[in-house]
């Protein structure tokens, strides 16, 4: 068994923090990495060791894969965790950590470029027997092979690079006519993020939920499956609000979660995982696996009261996983991310941090990286804090729908209980979603909230 002494974090802000905590109760020393920006941030005073590894671009310092191994080395870390975005999905990363004999708190690099390439993981996924949204087989690199594909399916369809998370990559085609445009715009896109031209066609579907279903694996064979999460709440592809579990058949549910996990389980998947889904009319479509931990995590902690950081270092370490049959939802649990920026017009809006009030409760978490006095940079994602509500099950009673009103109450009162001032926050969007009654009784979609936004408008 191999024992983990000491872990450097290449990433920063929340999630840097969130992984901090854990190393400190398991008793693991930490190494921080910053930007020259982030100097002062609350995760380089949290670490026992930091290490500047560029100027504040994320290009020069927390993607710079020599400067962050190069710390690593230093400070005699013997295991890397990669927190989300980054280089956390990066197999050449992943692959590198593992030459210099340090672990990787994620998946194997030949695991990351499988599953993390869509066109790979829908195949493994088909072969047994997963539904698929419907589309082209392979990756298409060629304007005029798109256009003979897609004018012969019915419209709308959806242009989606190969390798690009979080909605980019994507272009949604109505008419014919903009079939070799859109297909060359997505494919522009995904090649400035990912040097990667591969782009393939979906169906469209108007108005599906965006299900997740959280899996962790030991590298030996052994998946399981720790429930599920609704991720619907979006705003262009881009996550605002979560809750799980998913509303969702039972049976259906059972029957995808034992599929994927001897998926993942034949590929020998090691660490954490989401599997990710599309609902439409009853039915869910596979459509992607992002191979990190993700930004919405603690939904899956509260209603199944494990640490997902702690699986993660404890399946690096050898030791075994929790029973497929030991793991039980407990309650219903929902994720307000917090941004810094305007709440409806959301241009982003770095700045200092006058004052800072969190909320507190039984089963109120906050994972953020605020203090007052601290400056928001520009040079990064606006995430600034994430409030976390989770109402129990009352005892014998199974009842979805009361423990998830519960949860909105609870929800709205945390909200409503923390003060951020000196920027503008998401936290009158996250407020105004709670209101809404279609939020209330569960009919949203992934287009619910951009069309209630423009309903607003119009009042």
């Amino acid at each position: 068994m191999k024992k983990i002494n000491k872990v450097l974090i290449a990433n920063r802000g929340e999630i840097a923090v969130r992984i901090l905590r854990t190393l400190k109760r398991l008793g693991i020393k930490s190494v921080a990495i910053h930007s020259e920006a982030d100097t002062k941030a609350m995760h380089v005073s949290f670490a026992d060791e930091s290490v500047c590894v560029g100027p504040a671009n994320a290009s020069s310092s927390y993607n710079n894969i020599q400067n962050i191994i190069s710390a690593a080395d230093l400070t005699r870390a013997d295991a890397i965790h990669p927190g989300y975005g980054f280089l956390s999905e990066d197999a050449k990363f992943a692959d590198i950590v593992e030459h210099h004999n340090i672990t990787f708190l994620g998946p194997t690099s030949e695991q990351i470029e499988q599953m993390g390439n869509k066109m790979i993981a829908k195949k493994f996924m088909q072969e047994a027997g997963v539904p698929v949204v419907p589309g082209s087989e392979d990756a298409i690199e060629d304007p005029d092979e798109a256009y003979e594909i897609a004018k012969n399916m019915e419209l709308p369809i959806l242009f989606k690079a190969t390798e690009c998370g979080g909605g980019r990559g994507q272009r949604i085609v109505r008419n014919k006519e903009e079939i070799k445009e859109m297909f060359i715009a997505a494919q522009n896109e995904a090649f400035a993020i990912s040097r990667k031209k591969g782009v393939f066609i979906e169906s469209y579907f108007e108005n599906p939920r965006h299900i997740e279903f959280q899996i962790i694996g030991d590298g030996k064979g052994n998946v399981i499956c720790l429930g599920t999460r609704d991720c619907s709440v979006q705003r262009r592809h881009q996550k605002v609000m979560e809750e799980g579990p998913a509303r969702i058949d039972k049976t259906i549910e059972t029957d995808i979660s034992k599929k994927i996990c001897a998926v993942l389980g034949k590929l020998k998947y090691r660490s954490a995982g989401t599997v990710e889904f599309l609902e439409c009319r009853g039915k869910l479509y596979f459509i992607e696996m992002n191979t990190r931990i993700q930004v919405e995590h603690p939904v899956t902690e509260a209603i199944t009261g494990l640490d997902l950081i702690e699986l993660q270092i404890r399946v690096a370490q050898g030791q075994p996983l929790p029973k497929q049959s030991d793991i039980k939802i407990r309650g219903h649990a929902m994720e307000a991310r917090i941004t810094a920026e305007d709440p409806f017009e959301f241009t982003p809006n770095p700045g200092m941090i006058e004052q800072f009030l969190a909320p507190g409760g039984p089963n109120v978490r906050v994972d953020g990286a605020l203090y007052p006095g601290w400056f928001i940079p520009p040079w990064y994602d606006s995430l600034a804090t994430k409030i976390i509500s989770f109402v129990p099950n009352k005892e014998g009673s199974d009842s979805f729908e009361k423990t998830r009103s519960e949860c909105i109450k609870m929800h709205r009162q945390a909200l409503e209980e923390t003060t951020i001032s000196g920027i503008k926050t998401s936290i009158p969007l996250q407020l105004w979603i709670l209101d809404q009654l279609e939020f209330q009784e569960g009919k949203i979609s992934t287009q619910w909230l951009e069309k209630a936004l423009q309903n607003r408008e119009k009042k």
